[in-house]
């Protein structure tokens, strides 16, 4: 069988792939560029902030801690008359030993229906998947040529057990 570029799909048009593979890739994609993002993946911090001169404070705030994984949020927080609020809200996985990062969840992102004569379940998933880590993958590279990084970020050392 031959693949083409309609099965891989198109990070910078945005259409979904047909193939797990696709998906796969664009992990690994996101990974090299969280891991310029935040150079200490095991993350032996609680909070950090990034500063840029071109953008807003960014947010990263751990969430879990694993000897392979690690969980964290990546947000802009804004002040409203309720509090405080976090937009995009991104939760994402590191899996350190396969050198990949999945897009847990994105909270202001709306639910994806189904299309096409595919189970809808599978669809579904692969459709969610890609165009949450397809954000991902964008907002990442609006974030390093805005220069954020959290390897140099001020912030208070906690000690990780590997």
């Amino acid at each position: 069988m031959t693949v083409t570029s309609s099965d891989i799909g198109c990070v910078y048009c945005g259409r979904r792939p047909v193939r797990i593979a696709a998906l796969l890739e664009l992990y690994e994609r996101n990974y090299r560029l969280v891991q310029q993002l935040v150079p200490e993946l095991n993350l032996p911090f609680d909070r950090a902030v990034s500063h840029s001169a071109t953008d807003l404070p960014l947010h990263l705030i751990t969430l879990e801690r694993s000897r392979y994984t690690a969980t964290f949020r990546l947000t802009y927080e804004f002040a409203c008359d309720d509090g405080m609020r976090q937009e995009p809200d991104i939760w994402l996985r590191v899996y350190r030993d396969a050198h990949v990062v999945e897009a847990l969840r994105c909270a202001a992102r709306p639910p994806w229906l189904a299309d096409g004569e595919a189970d809808p379940q599978v669809d579904t998933f692969l459709t969610d998947q890609w165009n949450r880590n397809v954000m991902l993958h964008k907002w990442l590279q609006y974030l390093l040529h805005h220069g954020h990084g959290f390897g140099m970020a001020a912030r208070p050392r906690a000690l990780v057990p590997v």
